[in-house]
């Protein structure tokens, strides 16, 4: 048997009502509690008394400025005042005391300096074009110092005799330096023989390879008693 509902009495059209109808009751409801659930409170406003304090007004005033001070007016004194122009033949008079100074004593320090030791350049032996003694070789200066030589009287009165071997270099400037003696019969003998060779005109210097060297000679000088 099939059962009939009437559209005017289902409950189920008018469900949307009944949903409304609740929830404004359950908002009635919170805000009822909330409404009874607050307090009442009150505020005490607390008078502090204490002892009253007096206050000094003191009035704001404006700092006076400083006053300018009116410039000093200084006098200057020219030059021409303390300078005295005096003529030329005026005799002038100066004082010092000299005891105002203080002596002090100067101490100079002496630096030695080593001496420069002097590289002599080496003397050839044998060159390409040996030197020349006014056009001649060493021959012409042999004959010419036997000319110049003179026996010294101390060696005729004692007999002394004998050979003197001379060893010179003629320098690049044609002077005769570096005279030794390899061998004298006595000291009177060579000092005889280095002042004629003192005495020697310049040479016509050696050269080698186109340059202008030193050359070493040694020259043997009989010295013998008439």
């Amino acid at each position: 048997m099939e059962v009939k509902k009437n559209p005017n009495v289902d409950l189920q059209n008018k469900k949307g009502i009944f949903l409304e109808i609740g929830l404004i009751f359950a908002l009635a409801l919170c805000v009822v509690a909330f409404s009874l659930g607050q307090s009442k409170k009150s505020i005490e406003i607390i008078e502090v008394s204490g002892p009253e304090v007096e206050m000094d007004l003191v009035d704001i005033t404006k700092p006076e400025e400083p006053k300018t001070q009116a410039p000093v007016k200084q006098a200057v004194q020219l030059i021409s005042d303390f300078i005295k122009v005096v003529k030329n033949d005026t005799k002038i008079e100066t004082e010092f005391d000299f005891a105002e100074f203080t002596e002090e004593e100067i101490v100079v320090e002496e630096i030695e300096v080593a001496p420069e030791e002097i590289v002599e350049e080496a003397a050839f032996i044998k060159v390409e074009v040996m030197p020349s003694f006014m056009g001649g070789d060493l021959n012409t200066f042999r004959m010419w110092v036997a000319q110049e030589f003179k026996i010294p009287a101390i060696a005729a009165e004692n007999g002394i005799q004998g050979k003197v071997v001379v060893q010179f270099v003629i320098e690049k400037d044609g002077r005769l330096s570096s005279i030794e003696f390899l061998q004298s019969p006595d000291r009177v003998y060579e000092d005889e023989v280095r002042r004629v060779l003192m005495k020697s005109p310049k040479w016509t210097p050696g050269r080698q390879r186109d340059a202008v060297v030193r050359v070493r000679y040694i020259l043997p000088i009989d010295c013998r008693l008439q």
